[in-house]
């Protein structure tokens, strides 16, 4: 006979061995494969091709990104591949972005006439420091390497496939832009596999995108047998909300075409970052994106992918040696109504058979509630106060610092000392069934509002079907019986879909996100409280969580300064203001350091040196500014052709050259302005809102040209009515801090970086046109 003491550990280590394993269990090994079987995937080859294009920066428009595209598709053409490039120029609308993009782009012909499968990622890296390695180096060469394997079979597939590796994503989703609307392939196009990042590792998320429901697509990923599915509705559910895009929003939006985003957002700090490098590119991850390249590859090839469209929406997500398990978002509401339903009447014979007490109901609604409370409570002010203790924090703009796993841990570890701390006296007291009610309805009561609101999180209703039945157990049979390894069985698949949401949301959406973490672990607990009534030493249970927080709170300690693995972000920018003849050097960090001091001083003045600068991913602002000496930059060369009123509108027509090269030209306004047209370089933005307006600006930036060529013309021309006012800056903004001789800078030291999504290390020269 096993002892009752020996039960608890059983089942201790059954519920720590389930958290272990709903982490690992989503990504293949790390082991780097070599290309035994020419007709299977090798990591090492990937590898080598993706230390062939991150050696340096390749943005849009340098000479680096022109190297990077030659060897693209050089290494298409030793495939047997025709090769095109796409030159054209292409803007986006929602993102006011435009430039010359050149999209690389080839085709496997199939044996049949039916829709075409593309596989897409981007060549391009985010401005102006990234080496791009996981955005999106490591999504370009699984391509690369998978269709090297795929062609190694010597099978032709009955669909073509298109690869497209697109151009200038980073600028506002040019490259893409520019094929859907303009390239003769786009029409054929039937699905997009379309692979991204958003950090150098963690495993690879399937998010889909398309116009009407999910539930074709489902089922036919379903079919793919991909070894390490990841991905769940609510996550659907919450990215068809969110503002994000990706290459595949274009091809949903303008095109009406179905796909699949592979995306992983694991160490998120390293994202458009110069750590974005080969070294710190996760290999796991890495065979994770190729699994799935392997397999939809494989299939979607040889599948009929004309009717992917539908109407309906699944409810689903991944598990264990199962994949993906998926079900009509129709049958959300039913299971609520019958799960309440079901609570009602056992909740009935509970209290009938003397099984269920009311005082002993109600008194299990104070711990948990008292440890949602706080728990969420610590989380969202811990964190603020840690940004006062680490004022440097501010400076990593996406919010996930590089101590960010610790931290995650930490507050996981202090809330679970919490709900133990505060149910250590009603486990005494209260029998099982007894508290098993309040967990039980709060789920209940989030399932209620999924079912009206957000049914994309169906599946949470799982832990209610398993309360239920451990409710039911308690209540009819026998509750001295030895019910603690069987309650723990029944959680385990729990445990296997709900564990890793507690890292995810403040992994990929930034420490912020604490608060959702803690609450995670809350209701976990509470669902795992009739195991834990079962448990003795509670009070040992609290003190041990409490010791794993306070070492996990000093590991982030150690880990908050910088280093050269965790480089300081910083920013530096000089200001060239053209009308007013004077010039300032910039900096969008909160404090000066050892680098900026040099251009800034001890105490440069706070806030912006003007309230209309450059825009920015997260809204940054300018935070620091200095007067300084004004250089002699050759001055961007702008003419009015055109300004005439005919009717009620007002037409004009500008034409704006960099003498110097630069690399950006922006646009922006300081009162608001409504275009009824606009063309850059004759392509124009489209109407998409139901008034009159084609672009409606308050204030800020109006559009972003990326100069890709020299001596290139930008042509401007846009309608407004004819009483419309305009106070237009013009800012040509070129990175050339530490190349431009005007100018003698100490470099950054070993540990610092340049800061990303803001504009950085660049000469800015600002001009006020007059009309």
């Amino acid at each position: 006979m096993i002892s009752k003491k020996h039960h608890q550990v059983l089942s201790l280590l059954i519920i720590v061995a389930s958290v272990y394993y709903s982490f690992s269990s989503l990504m293949p090994s790390g082991k780097i494969k070599e290309s035994i079987v020419a007709t299977e995937f090798s990591t090492s080859n990937a590898l080598k091709h993706l230390k062939q294009i991150t050696k340096k920066p390749h943005f849009t428009g340098t000479q680096e990104h022109e190297r990077v595209r030659n060897y693209l598709v050089s290494e298409l053409k030793k495939l047997g591949l025709d090769v095109e490039i796409q030159e054209q120029i292409a803007v986006n609308n929602k993102w006011r972005a435009a430039a010359n993009t050149k999209n690389i782009i080839s085709k496997i012909k199939g044996t049949e006439k039916g829709k075409a499968l593309l596989l897409l990622s981007h060549y391009d890296s985010s401005p102006h420091s990234s080496l791009g390695a996981s955005d999106a180096g490591s999504g370009v060469v699984v391509i690369l390497e998978g269709v090297r394997a795929f062609l190694a079979t010597n099978k032709q597939p009955k669909n073509d496939i298109i690869i497209c590796i697109s151009d200038a994503e980073e600028l506002g989703l040019l490259g893409a832009n520019a094929f859907v609307n303009h390239h003769q392939w786009a029409k054929d196009v039937g699905l997009v596999l379309n692979f991204e990042a958003r950090g150098s590792g963690g495993p690879s998320y399937l998010l889909l995108e398309t116009n009407g429901g999910n539930k074709n697509l489902i089922e036919a990923f379903s079919q793919v047998k991909t070894p390490y599915p990841v991905g769940n509705s609510l996550m659907y559910s919450i990215y068809k909300m969110l503002p994000n895009d990706t290459d595949l929003t274009v091809f949903r939006e303008d095109g009406d075409i179905d796909g699949f985003n592979f995306a992983f957002i694991g160490d998120h700090f390293d994202y458009h970052t110069a750590q974005d490098s080969f070294e710190r590119m996760d290999v796991n991850t890495l065979n994770h994106q190729a699994s799935y390249l392997t397999a939809t590859l494989n299939y979607f090839s040889n599948s009929d992918i004309t009717n992917l469209k539908a109407q309906e929406d699944y409810v689903y997500f991944n598990f264990p040696f199962v994949g993906l398990v998926f079900y009509p978002f129709s049958w959300v509401l039913p299971m609520f109504i019958v799960c309440a339903f079901m609570f009602l009447v056992l909740l009935f014979i509970g209290i009938s058979k003397g099984k269920l007490t009311i005082n002993g109901i109600l008194r299990g609604f104070v711990p948990l509630l008292l440890s949602l409370i706080f728990g969420v409570l610590i989380a969202i002010f811990g964190w603020k106060l840690l940004l006062k203790i680490y004022p440097q924090y501010n400076d990593i703009l996406h919010g996930f610092t590089y101590n960010g796993y610790y931290y995650i841990a930490a507050f996981v570890a202090i809330t679970l000392a919490i709900c133990f701390w505060f149910y250590k006296g009603f486990f005494k007291k209260r029998t099982p069934q007894d508290l098993l009610i309040a967990p039980l309805f709060l789920w209940l009561l989030i399932n209620g509002g999924i079912a009206f609101y957000l049914k994309g999180s169906g599946f949470f209703i799982i832990p209610v079907l398993v309360l239920l039945m451990m409710l039911s157990v308690l209540i009819f049979l026998d509750y001295k019986s030895k019910t603690i390894l069987f309650f723990t069985i029944l959680s385990i698949p729990v445990l296997l879909i709900f564990a890793p949401l507690i890292k995810m949301f403040p992994v990929g959406l930034g420490l912020k996100m604490l608060a959702i973490s803690t609450a995670f672990t809350v209701l976990l607990v509470g669902f795992l409280v009739p195991i834990f009534q079962q448990y003795k030493n509670h009070k040992n249970l609290s003190k041990l969580f409490l010791l794993i927080a306070v070492l996990a709170l000093v590991s982030a300690s150690i880990f908050s300064s910088y280093s050269i693995d965790r480089k300081q972000p910083n920013s530096i920018l000089y200001v060239l203001d053209a009308n007013k003849n004077e010039a300032y050097w910039a900096s969008y960090n909160l404090q000066v350091d050892e680098f900026t001091k040099q251009f800034l001083g001890e105490n440069p003045t706070k806030g912006s040196y003007d309230s209309n600068t450059t825009a920015s991913k997260y809204k940054t602002k300018i935070q620091l500014h200095k007067k300084t000496a004004i250089r002699a930059l050759e001055k961007p060369l702008i003419s009015i052709s055109l300004d005439t009123i005919v009717g009620e509108n007002r037409k004009i027509c500008l034409s704006i050259v960099s003498v110097r090269n630069a690399n950006k030209i922006e646009i922006l306004t300081k009162t608001p302005i409504h275009f009824k047209s606009f063309k850059v370089n004759n392509e124009a933005l489209k109407n998409e809102s139901k008034n009159e307006f084609v672009l409606s600006v308050n204030e800020g930036s109006v559009m972003n040209y990326f100069i890709t060529q020299k001596d290139e013309i930008i042509n401007i021309e846009f309608t407004v009515d004819k009483n419309q006012q305009f106070d237009i800056n013009i800012l040509e903004a070129k990175f050339d801090l530490f190349t431009n001789p005007l100018f003698k800078i100490v470099p950054r030291s070993k540990i610092m970086m340049p800061t990303p999504f803001v504009l950085n290390d660049a000469t800015v020269i600002k001009t006020n046109l007059k009309f």
